[in-house]
């Protein structure tokens, strides 16, 4: 099995604010884990730490057997690109461009061929239940389609993780549901190693492991 991500002793401060205090965590290949805790707890600036949007003050990140803290800027674009998928509450999808197209773009960003990417965009538009929607702009989708999109192109590269912060946030509850049964399918069609940050109880209990946060640090591990 072995660890997907290893985090030891992760320290942020800013200013006079110490935000992560000395986080250290493992999470195994397939797991789904969730993050939960009070806001200002520490959660989402350590999910951008894990996910290298965020440079930590100390300690270290391990992603698949990579130290990712140590890369330099144009290195760590390139292991975020191949290696992290990021589903965030609100949905960042391009207007522009349909729900095909969205999905397909960090593909293209990597660099891989044409066919390959729309072969793959493909087969997670229907993995997330959206074939007819493929040719739909952004503001033709409900917000749970909207949300299943932005799940696929987190998934276009097959990413090493999935971090998701608040994806259910935004929706009604039988949209909510879906999404986090969503997850549950992802780990067990393709072994996929998901992280969590939550509010709700309801997808936090359902992860194989619970991580607490209170004030910069894990309290508990349920």
């Amino acid at each position: 099995m072995g660890q997907m991500i290893e985090v030891r002793d992760l320290r942020k401060r800013y200013g006079e604010l110490e935000v992560l205090k000395g986080v250290t965590l493992g999470v195994d290949r397939g797991e789904v884990v969730s993050i939960v805790g009070a806001s200002g707890a520490g959660k989402t600036t350590l999910l951008q730490i894990i996910g290298t949007l965020n440079r930590a003050d100390g300690g270290s990140v391990l992603i698949d057997g990579k130290e990712v803290l140590s890369l330099k800027d144009r290195e760590l674009s390139k292991f975020r690109n191949e290696h992290i998928g990021f589903v965030f509450q609100f949905h960042h999808l391009l207007p522009e461009f349909t729900a095909f197209e969205n999905v397909c773009l960090p593909g293209f960003i990597g660099g891989r061929s044409r066919e390959e990417v729309e072969c793959r965009a493909r087969e997670l538009i229907e993995m997330m239940g959206l074939r007819d929607r493929m040719t739909h702009k952004p503001a033709e989708l409900s917000g749970g389609e909207q949300q299943r999109i932005s799940i696929a192109r987190a998934l276009i590269n097959s990413p090493s993780v999935l971090l998701a912060d608040e994806p259910s946030g935004n929706l009604d509850s039988r949209n909510r549901e879906e999404i986090h049964r969503l997850f549950f399918e992802l780990r067990d069609k393709t072994g996929q190693t998901t992280v969590i940050v939550t509010h709700d109880e309801g997808l936090a209990s359902m992860c194989d492991r619970k991580f607490t946060m209170q004030d910069g640090l894990i309290v508990s591990v349920e």
